[in-house]
């Protein structure tokens, strides 16, 4: 088989895997979150940090990797327009996940001792869910950037690169 062929199944794989865990884990924290049930949100938060260790983490490692032996194997430099961006936003995506990542364990923490406890969610439960939330709009978007390029591969030229 096609070694390049398998490079950019991976990487297409890893995209998807991204992008769709991305939007899952979003869709029932939300969702989780709208009912304020503390029990609910604990097991939703609890699953979600699981896919974000399992598919998420995964993806993260496996995307560069793919993606760099691809430009290599294709002749492509690191500086070209599209890529350089798709990197740039690679960071600023990474940047806001793993904060995310971190708040997803409080979220879970404090909807697991609010249910031990038989209390309300506390205030900073909701203050951290509004930057959770705020955190996942510019690094959703960054992704759907990121996919976009991969696929339309403008040319670009950045000028700090040359």
């Amino acid at each position: 088989m096609d070694p390049d062929l398998i490079l950019r199944w991976l990487h297409v794989l890893g995209a998807c895997v991204l992008l769709g865990t991305g939007a899952g884990i979003a869709f029932f924290m939300l969702m989780a979150h709208r009912t304020g049930d503390a029990r609910l949100i604990a097991h939703t938060a609890g699953v979600v940090v699981l896919a974000d260790l399992l598919f998420t983490t995964s993806a993260v490692v496996i995307q560069p990797i793919t993606g760099g032996l691809l430009a290599w194997r294709l002749g492509w430099p690191l500086s070209e327009g599209w890529i350089a961006l798709s990197l740039a936003l690679y960071v600023v995506t990474g940047a806001f996940w793993l904060p995310v990542v971190w708040i997803q364990l409080r979220l879970r923490n404090l909807a697991r001792e609010a249910v031990t406890n038989s209390t309300d969610l506390p205030a900073q439960y909701h203050r951290l869910f509004a930057i959770w939330f705020a955190c996942g709009i510019p690094a959703f978007a960054a992704v759907l950037t990121i996919v976009w390029l991969m696929l339309a591969r403008p040319d670009l030229t950045i000028r700090w690169l040359g």
